[in-house]
């Protein structure tokens, strides 16, 4: 046989399309040729794949050998095309059993010595694979991430003629183990360990409980990053789809896949001079930025003025759409970017104003200059704005401080938000302006109330839905069907900088 064909998986954001891999011998100076939109790294496989070859005791074929990367408009990247490639040349100069190729998915880079290492996106690979009720024989290295699809079957090897010997029937490879699924927060820091800020507090188990975004205004100090990384601690654990979301986006992403977090909702806290690329996504071969990489858990921006504007602006889409689209000349990626956005900055540039020290000495100009910084519109897409003050000794050493722990917090975000996945099977952030209205329900005198707020705090209609929207959270924090005029005046009160901006 002089033809073989082979199945393997390209990447594509957190999608692995197919890739047919299809391999002619014919007559004629010997030589080898990739078609089919390879890109360098793939280019370079045909030396790996002679060494490996030969290295692993097997015949490199001195015919005219033709490999095809079918279809040949998808773009190929990396060298997760070497073990299908070597399989290819072997099927089709009889060296190995072609009968079970079609019952299998290969994805691997090859050693000069017939090794397999790791490669990107794994995960989706084995995803995809399993949806086609294909094996997917891959590198050890890449064993815990593709076995995390409990309906997938997973064959990890070592070496090149282990995959022969499995498909000539000799020693079969064992199937992968799932790691197994944990639901736990263990090892997130603790809210206990943060003194006095009773109100802040409160707003962070609102935010957790309603999946809703926070922005944070307080001087140096006063605890508001602290807040911010005890989020993922008191958020409902991630459900085995949502966790199988996030491993996919780190399988494809330069860090990797860890196993010991996998099932942990991400925190990510880029610094202030992150750039949009880093931010969102992108490069020449496209990979996911650090909204994607928080997806199904919190994006930290601390001194938020801090970032350059137009990297700011860029998460305006994500925000709204939940999804990055990154376009290149060659084609499009698409990554997902559900993440909740937690922000922290200073009131001023010294970051004192309004402190009971005095210390601030910052003109009404610097001040506008700094919080200009941040658009309105962005501005306008945060749920909820709270003041973190600094605190007084007394309530930093006294006893009712208070120091209830992430536990008490989790199990009341938890059955606030079962409430919330009976009626409308999401977060209350994200249910749509016209669930919102019917939700709430508010009696006359309350709709009355929030429009004199809306009036006087010169109010978007994207901040009316969502005052709404944060307020019918605290009535699910509070087990109520419907909003009182308590909850509708809290939620009023996490609007601290349209406040500001009126007065």
């Amino acid at each position: 046989m002089s033809l073989a064909l082979i199945y393997s998986r390209a990447q594509a954001g957190v999608w692995a399309p197919l890739v047919s891999v299809e391999v002619h011998l014919s007559n004629g100076l010997p030589g080898l040729s990739i078609v089919g939109l390879p890109e360098t790294a793939v280019r370079e496989s045909k030396d790996r794949v002679r060494g490996a070859l030969l290295n692993s005791g097997f015949e490199f074929p001195a015919r005219r050998i033709t490999i095809n990367l079918a279809p040949a408009d998808l773009p190929k990247e990396g060298g997760r095309f070497d073990l299908p490639i070597a399989l290819g040349i072997l099927a089709a100069s009889g060296q190995v059993a072609a009968q079970s190729l079609a019952a299998h998915e290969f994805v691997g880079e090859l050693g000069l010595g017939g090794e397999l290492r790791g490669v990107r996106g794994a995960l989706p690979a084995a995803l995809q694979a399993a949806r086609a009720g294909r094996a997917l024989v891959c590198p050890r290295e890449n064993a815990d991430e593709a076995a995390l699809v409990s309906r997938g079957s997973v064959l990890p090897a070592g070496q090149l003629l282990g995959v022969c010997a499995h498909l000539q029937g000799q020693c079969p490879l064992p199937a992968h183990d799932s790691p197994g699924w944990c639901r736990g927060q263990e090892g997130e820091p603790d809210l206990s360990e943060v003194r006095g800020q009773s109100q802040a507090r409160r707003a962070l188990e609102i935010a957790a409980a309603g999946g809703h975004d926070l922005l944070m205004v307080g001087p140096p100090g006063t605890g508001k990053t602290m807040l911010a990384r005890r989020l993922p601690g008191i958020l409902p654990p991630m459900t085995e789809e949502e966790a199988l979301e996030t491993a996919a986006v780190t399988s494809i992403s330069d860090q990797g896949f860890d196993p010991a977090r996998w099932h942990r909702r991400p925190f990510r806290s880029p610094h202030h001079t992150a750039s949009g690329v880093a931010l969102v996504g992108g490069g020449p071969h496209p990979r996911p930025g650090e909204v994607s990489l928080a997806h199904h858990g919190v994006l930290f921006l601390d001194e938020l003025p801090e970032f350059d504007r137009r990297v700011l602006e860029v998460l305006r889409e994500p925000l709204e759409s939940g999804t990055i689209i990154i376009s290149r000349a060659a084609h499009q990626a698409e990554f997902p970017a559900r993440f909740q956005l937690i922000a922290a900055m200073n009131p001023c540039p010294c970051g004192y104003l309004g402190d009971a020290s005095g210390r601030c000495r910052c003109t009404m100009d610097q001040v506008l200059r700094y919080r200009s910084r941040v658009s309105g519109p962005l501005l306008d897409r945060f749920d909820m704005h709270i003041e973190v003050p600094r605190l007084s000794q007394r309530e930093l050493h006294g006893a009712d401080s208070g120091t209830e722990p992430s536990a008490a917090v989790h199990a009341r975000v938890c059955a606030a938000r079962e409430l919330q996945q009976n009626r409308s099977a999401c977060p209350n952030a994200h249910v749509t302006n016209g669930q919102v209205e019917q939700l709430c329900g508010l009696a006359e005198p309350d709709r009355a109330l929030l429009d004199r707020a809306i009036d006087h705090l010169h109010l978007s209609a994207r901040a009316y839905h969502r005052i709404l929207k944060v307020a019918r959270t605290i009535a699910d924090l509070d087990a109520s069907g419907r909003v009182t005029t308590d909850h509708l005046t809290e939620a009023l009160s996490y609007r601290r900088l349209d406040r500001a901006h009126v007065e």
